[in-house]
């Protein structure tokens, strides 16, 4: 079972901007409400890890009670927490040794172990949640949003792969538009999986409230076996606004694979990409075999979309060409613009 999001101290403090942030204010503060996978939690062990969401600087340690997320910086002299140790179930500051519990509190300050703890030695903790293996972190306080669904981690059915993040130089709105786009296959993927029809046939695209639902269907197979060609393919892309995409590619004659996309934007043009794989058949097939794959398809979509221009994903239609086979992504732009973004979104 998921565990459940980290409690934040009563009253809940405002979000507030972070240093050297390369957002607008109103963009940040928009995506701010918004839940977003800074890590895989089987990679936060029995040492503190440093992640960055929105340019906020954030630390991850576990202690008896579970994982937590706080501001990367002692209440004490704001140095790094990330350079600490666990010590004791404690997370303890490499400067001068201040310790913190699950909570953010101090609760031990070496140079005066009898004195009285002041009440500011205390971190900024922002709410977390563990799904499907990884960790998500909303930075407002007062948000009502959800992580997205992603049913199929908890369906015995299927084989779930978590795939190791990766870094993309690249916004996280243009990372998403490629995952989604179909009218790439052809030229991008050529080495592995659509060496042939560039040609796309008219698709059915309709706005939710999470963001949008595309059913695409096309002779461009999911696998580098030639006669993929020949048979019939069903893609369906469940985007949920801004950066996770949920898409299921109806095999012929085999079963389902998903893939969970879901992009942290660790600054306006820097991202963290999180992807789980998900399969209803060949389960006995090595999962190393799917990883490499995936992760070749992956880096063949990065060194097209890391050299973009502009590089920020504009939101306003008149700024770029648009085509029929462009449906997806311009109602996904059309999705962002609802959510009160810039002009020119810079994530």
């Amino acid at each position: 079972m998921s565990a459940p999001a980290t409690p934040l101290p009563d009253p809940s403090p405002a979000p507030a901007l972070p240093r050297h942030c390369t957002f607008s204010p109103s963009d940040w503060a928009v995506l701010a409400t918004f839940w977003h996978p800074v890590a895989r939690v089987a990679d936060i062990a029995d040492q503190p890890v440093a992640v960055r969401l929105l340019d906020q600087e954030i630390v991850l340690y576990r202690t008896s009670t579970g994982l937590t997320a706080a501001a990367d910086l002692c209440a004490h002299r704001g140095a790094p927490l990330s350079l600490g140790r666990l010590r004791e179930g404690r997370l303890a500051c490499a400067y001068h040794g201040y310790c913190y519990d699950a909570a953010g509190r101090c609760t031990a300050i070496p140079a005066h172990p009898d004195a009285p703890i002041p009440a500011k030695l205390h971190l900024r903790v922002f709410r977390s949640a563990e799904r499907y293996g990884l960790l998500w972190v909303c930075l407002d306080p007062h948000s009502s949003r959800e992580i997205p669904p992603f049913p199929e981690f908890a369906d015995p059915a299927f084989q779930v792969i978590s795939i190791p993040p990766l870094r993309w130089a690249a916004a996280a709105g243009r990372q998403l538009e490629s995952f989604c786009d179909v009218a790439h296959f052809a030229f991008v993927h050529e080495n592995t999986f659509a060496a042939a029809h560039p040609v796309v046939p008219r698709y059915h695209v309709e706005p939710a409230p999470h963001g949008l639902r595309a059913d695409f269907t096309s002779h461009v197979g999911n696998v580098s076996d030639p006669s993929a060609a020949a048979r019939v393919w069903r893609r369906v892309y469940e985007l949920h606004v801004p950066f996770v995409a949920h898409l299921t590619v109806h095999f012929p004659e085999q079963g389902r694979f998903v893939i969970l996309n879901a992009g942290c934007p660790r600054s306006a043009r820097q991202t963290d990409v999180f992807a789980i794989v998900a399969r209803e058949f060949d389960h006995d097939r090595p999962v190393e075999e799917t990883i490499a794959f995936q992760q070749r398809v992956y880096a063949e979509d990065q060194a097209i979309v890391e050299r973009q221009n502009p590089e920020d994903l504009p939101i306003d239609l008149a700024e770029e060409v648009h085509v029929r086979a462009d449906l997806t992504s311009v109602v996904y732009r059309r999705q962002l613009a609802t959510l009160g973004l810039g002009r020119t979104f810079t994530a």
